[in-house]
């Protein structure tokens, strides 16, 4: 799995809560004790973000918004209305005659910086659900150690990693410099992944990713083909069930109040954790 680590990052609901609370007077120190993130964090939230009405605007340099505060808080009430309806459906309900229409990437922007995104597709809905039931009979024998290696795939950021770990082991972290893409993943599971695999699980290991573009390329799948990987099929739509996600979460939980001046100090706490 990849994994970005970088300085602690905000959802939208985080950032309206600091304004809100130095907008009632609490000093950004204070709130920087309580977000868990240093004071200079604060100061450029606070400097570039504002709310007005319960949403939450980043104040940047550039081209202007093509969509107003309103007709934002519109299109968002609109999704919550009905989470089915599509993005023209939105467009449609939300344009005004005095307005721009805002196009439909710009309205699923708006409702991915919101936090809002799409629901699991009905081909994807009953893929999960066969999956399940295929692996329904599976016991502590088809779980142990030496028949999994779990791996998925994040991106981004200014230390990235790809990790991976059996039922009872963890693997080595690998840091990755650059653009991660098929070619950087093949020689990960060729030097990393597979003499770890060998030395700890033995050849009859199985091997989970997910269904990432790099994973499924024609040319990693030759690689898996050639060295006689067994895979285990995945759901796409389905990082809840990637049990390595308790294993990052855990991660960034250790080191949520530990500072780093540099990447290299970052990789080196990563691996200590």
């Amino acid at each position: 799995m990849v994994r970005p680590f970088r300085k602690k990052t905000f959802t939208v609901d985080v950032r309206k809560s600091i304004v809100r609370g130095h907008e009632l007077g609490a000093h950004p120190k204070i709130l920087a004790t309580q977000f868990g993130c240093s004071s200079s964090q604060i100061y450029r939230i606070l400097k570039n973000n504002r709310v007005d009405d319960g949403v939450v605007h980043r104040q940047s340099p550039g081209r202007p918004r093509t969509t107003s505060r309103a007709l934002d808080r519109n299109i968002l009430r609109a999704c919550r209305k009905d989470p089915r309806r599509t993005s023209k459906d939105i467009q449609v309900s939300v344009t005004n005659p005095n307005e721009p229409v805002p196009s439909r990437r710009t309205i699923r922007r708006r409702l991915q910086v919101a936090g809002l995104h799409g629901l699991v597709s009905l081909k994807n809905r009953k893929a999960r659900v066969e999956w399940a039931k295929q692996h329904l009979s599976w016991g502590p024998r088809e779980y142990a150690p030496q028949y999994h290696c779990r791996t998925v795939k994040h991106g981004g950021g200014s230390v990235m990693v790809w990790g991976y770990f059996s039922d009872t082991s963890m693997g080595p972290l690998k840091r990755i410099v650059g653009t991660m893409n098929r070619y950087v993943y093949e020689d990960i599971l060729k030097n990393t992944m597979q003499p770890w695999a060998r030395t700890n699980l033995g050849r009859s290991s199985v091997f989970q990713q997910d269904n990432d573009p790099k994973h499924t390329s024609g040319h990693v799948a030759n690689w898996f083909r050639r060295r006689r990987v067994d895979l285990l099929e995945w759901p796409s739509q389905s990082p809840d069930l990637n049990p390595i996600e308790h294993m990052w979460e855990e991660l960034e939980r250790r080191l949520n109040r530990v500072r780093a001046f540099n990447a290299n100090q970052k990789f080196a706490q990563l691996e200590a954790a």
